[in-house]
């Protein structure tokens, strides 16, 4: 069972209604988050959800407008950064270019006025962890963007803060040191111990990275939860939309049953059955949501009527490893399905034009009242 999981185990950093005014604008709207020791959480979002003005309240560079902030049962709302158990690892990294390796992973713990023989093992064992005891002596501008990367975390954790923010860490980096970085942050995190909070725009990111995220929206959250959890059960169209790609079909409830409900979508072109908990009334406006990689497809339509559509592609992106087929359906809606490369795209039977049937289990719809 996952900390969040459990009824009795007490969160680690509590939000608790915060929010924070610019002005007339609210940028944070009455978020409350229970984070848990350990936890790498990630704040998902766009420009200008108030993800960043949620993380500066956290570290102490703004004062909520009303709310307050626990780390480890202790409020420090009012406490000013320096005396906070938080530490931050900027995007711009903010390293000292006329300092070492060495001295700009000591130097927080220098103006700490620590005995020098405990700052030469807690940097050395920063440097290890980093794997770049080698790299000591050079300056910042000898090193690559990776390791400034990791250099900047090592100076973040080597004071062993309770907390450390991380605002848009890996955006200066190319794609394939992204990628790469990604899983160095995970290992390291996993093994130092510390609660990691971290924000981005990055969906990839934050779904490789994180064991929680929350979905932030105009100031709001607006679903919590594991990556997969949020992926295959998203709880609005927003969601749905906003994480990866997604077919979205509107209907209306036509049958409605204890373990499914059976939706009639002129959009689709097909009666579409789906699983579902919950009563959800006759007649009600609902939406239907199914990721493109749950859309099989063939030129031969399949034995069962329902989640059954046709339609004409229109275009076909090979992307190396999948294709999505972007296909037209009769009522002028398009839909994708993406299918892995099994065999080379020249030895695919289903080419531009070519008539298709897109077919879907029960269980990989989701319903949105919302």
């Amino acid at each position: 069972m996952e900390p969040w999981q459990d009824p009795n185990a007490e969160p680690y950093i509590q939000i608790e209604s915060i929010s924070k005014k610019y002005g007339s604008v609210e940028a944070v709207r009455n978020v409350s988050l229970s984070i848990y020791k350990g936890e790498l959480f990630s704040l998902l979002g766009g420009s200008g959800c108030g993800k960043s003005s949620l993380l500066r309240v956290l570290a102490g560079f703004e004062t909520p407008t009303s709310g307050r902030v626990l780390v480890d049962g202790v409020d420090i709302t009012d406490k000013p950064p320096y005396e906070r158990p938080v530490n931050m690892m900027f995007q711009s990294y903010a390293l000292f270019p006329h300092m070492t390796v060495y001295k700009n992973i000591a130097f927080g713990l220098k103006q700490e006025s620590l005995p020098k023989s405990v700052i030469y093992e807690r940097v050395m064992e920063s440097l290890e962890l980093i794997q770049m005891t080698q790299f000591a002596n050079r300056k910042p501008q000898q090193l690559s963007g990776g390791q400034r990367q990791r250099v900047a975390l090592a100076r973040s954790i080597v004071k062993r803060p309770k907390l450390l923010l991380l605002d848009e860490p890996l955006a200066a980096l190319d794609k394939r040191l992204r990628e790469q970085t990604q899983f160095e942050l995970v290992n390291i995190q996993e093994r130092v111990g510390i609660t990691f909070i971290l924000v981005t725009h990055d969906q990839e990111e934050a779904m490789t990275m994180s064991s929680r995220m929350a979905i932030m929206e105009d100031g709001r959250i607006r679903q919590v939860g594991a990556p997969h959890d949020v992926y295959e059960f998203p709880n609005s169209r927003f969601v749905a939309e906003f994480i990866g790609s997604m077919n979205i079909f509107d209907g209306v409830v036509v049958e409605e049953a204890q373990d499914h409900v059976i939706v009639d979508s002129p959009e689709a072109g097909c009666s579409i059955l789906t699983t579902h908990v919950g009563a959800i009334p006759i007649g009600a406006n609902v939406s239907v949501a199914i990721r493109p990689e749950k859309v099989m497809m063939s030129k031969t339509p399949p034995a069962e009527g329902r989640n059954c559509t046709k339609g004409i592609v229109r275009e076909i992106a090979y992307l190396g490893d999948i294709s999505i087929y972007y296909v037209e359906l009769s009522s002028g809606k398009h839909i994708q399905s993406s299918l892995p490369n099994l065999l080379r795209l020249s030895e695919r039977n289903v080419k531009w034009d070519d008539e298709v049937y897109l077919f879907w289990r029960a269980e990989n719809g989701v319903l949105l009242t919302v």
